[in-house]
């Protein structure tokens, strides 16, 4: 795939996500890996995710240096780099500042399947990143929030976000997507009173397949683009 491509692809993901919601004015940011290996494609530090242009992508190596682009990288540029690198499988990450994971992650109580949308992270709980709420900005931190995430398909970080990843941009944006909306959806239910009912673990992890295929995931992804730029996914990944 060439670098244009992998550049309109930034910058469709960043605009599809901030249509849920999930954009924090400069802050959040999601990463691609570059097909080449050559570390992972986002974009630059100092612009909204909804305000991102083709100029405003940046290629970063695993080291952290900017390869292509003349932009600054994000200071948590290791949130995306050390996840890649201790999870081969993963094609994409994503972190953002989702106000409803951030409210649900303060209360401390487990998140529970009340929803379609909390499956895809639920053993007995979504993983939390509890060492730090302040930046994940070296290495050292990025490996460690790797292990909170662990074969996972993200994670909340108390005080501070969310991260999500997938095996290629549109399971990382969904699943992104779909935490912050199992948030959402338990605030509200517990602003009502105690949860009684939730599915169970066994019916979670059949949900997991059947409700969340890649086709489901990547049409869902789809539309998110479509909605927030006009255009067709195929249009942003062609060579």
């Amino acid at each position: 795939m060439s670098d244009d491509a992998m550049i309109a692809q930034v910058v469709g993901a960043h605009r599809a996500l901030a249509a849920t919601g999930q954009s924090d004015l400069i802050w959040g940011h999601i990463a691609i890996r570059d097909p080449h290996g050559r570390g992972v494609w986002s974009k630059a530090s100092g612009w909204g995710m909804e305000d991102l242009t083709s100029d405003r992508v940046v290629l970063v190596s695993f080291d952290g240096e900017v390869l292509v682009g003349t932009g600054k990288r994000h200071l948590e540029v290791p949130i995306h780099t050390e996840l890649m690198r201790q999870r081969p499988d993963i094609g994409a990450t994503v972190h953002s500042h989702a106000e409803a994971a951030v409210a649900f992650a303060s209360l401390g109580v487990p998140l529970r399947a009340i929803s379609h949308a909390a499956t895809p992270f639920l053993g007995d709980d979504v993983r939390r990143f509890t060492r730090t709420a302040n930046l994940i900005s070296t290495p050292e931190l990025g490996i460690s929030l790797a292990e909170a995430v662990g074969d996972e398909n993200g994670c909340l970080i108390p005080g501070h976000g969310l991260v999500a990843v997938g095996v290629d941009v549109a399971h990382a944006v969904m699943h992104a997507v779909l935490l912050e909306r199992a948030c959402a959806t338990q605030l509200r239910a517990m602003a009502s009173g105690p949860i009684r009912v939730w599915t169970s673990d066994a019916e979670v992890a059949s949900k997991r397949a059947e409700i969340w295929p890649a086709s489901s995931m990547r049409a869902a992804y789809a539309h998110l683009v479509r909605r927030a730029v006009g255009v067709r996914v195929d249009d942003l990944s062609s060579p």
